[in-house]
C-alpha cells in the first residue's frame, strides 16, 4: 500500500516542479503602477467660535450654568423621595402591575430633571473645550463643571439604585 502511494503521488509532486508558464505572473504589471502625483486637499480651518473674557460675559455665563444646574439638581432632590417610595412598593411586583407603571413614570420624571442637568455640563464641556482649543485658562470653567458632575453623579447613583428596587 505504500508503495502504491508513493507511486500515485509521483505526477502531483512533477506539477509543483514545473516551471509555470500556463499561469499568470503575480509581478506588478505597468497599469498598476502608480502615475502622477496626488495633491493633498487643503487643510479646512477649525472654525472655533470666541469664547469671552473670563472676568466679563463668561463669569456670567459660568454662573448661569451653575445656578440652572443647581436648579435641576433641586428638583431631582425634591422629586427622589417619591420615586424611591414607589419604586419600593413596586419591589417585586410584576411588569406591567400598577405599581411597576408608577415606579416607571416617577423615575422617568427623575430622568428628566437629570437631562436638564446634564445639558448644563455639555454646555460647560463645550464652553470648556473652546478656551482650550484657544488657550485661554480652563480653571473657573473647570471648578463649575466639577460642581455639576458632582451633581449628575449624585442623581446617577439615585438612579441607579431606584431602578435596580424596581427590576
Amino acid at each position: 500500500m505504500r508503495r502504491f502511494l508513493a507511486l500515485a503521488s509521483v505526477p502531483w509532486l512533477a506539477g509543483c516542479a514545473t516551471t509555470g508558464d500556463k499561469y499568470p505572473s503575480l509581478a506588478i504589471r505597468d497599469v498598476e503602477r502608480a502615475q502622477g502625483r496626488f495633491e493633498a486637499a487643503p487643510a479646512a480651518l477649525l472654525d472655533v467660535p470666541e469664547i469671552p473674557a473670563a472676568s466679563g460675559p463668561l463669569a456670567e455665563r459660568l454662573a448661569a450654568l451653575g445656578a440652572a444646574a443647581a436648579s435641576s439638581h433641586q428638583a431631582f432632590l425634591a422629586s427622589a423621595p417619591r420615586a424611591a417610595r414607589l419604586a419600593s412598593a413596586a419591589a417585586g411586583s410584576a411588569i406591567g402591575s400598577d405599581a411597576w407603571a408608577a415606579a416607571q413614570v416617577a423615575l422617568a420624571d427623575l430622568d428628566s430633571a437629570r437631562s436638564a442637568t446634564a445639558v448644563a455640563l455639555g454646555d460647560l464641556d463645550a464652553l470648556m473645550v473652546g478656551a482650550a482649543i484657544q488657550a485661554r485658562d480652563v480653571s473657573a470653567i473647570e471648578m463649575v463643571r466639577q460642581q455639576v458632575i458632582a451633581q449628575v453623579g449624585d442623581e446617577d447613583e439615585t438612579l441607579a439604585r431606584l431602578r435596580a428596587q424596581v427590576r
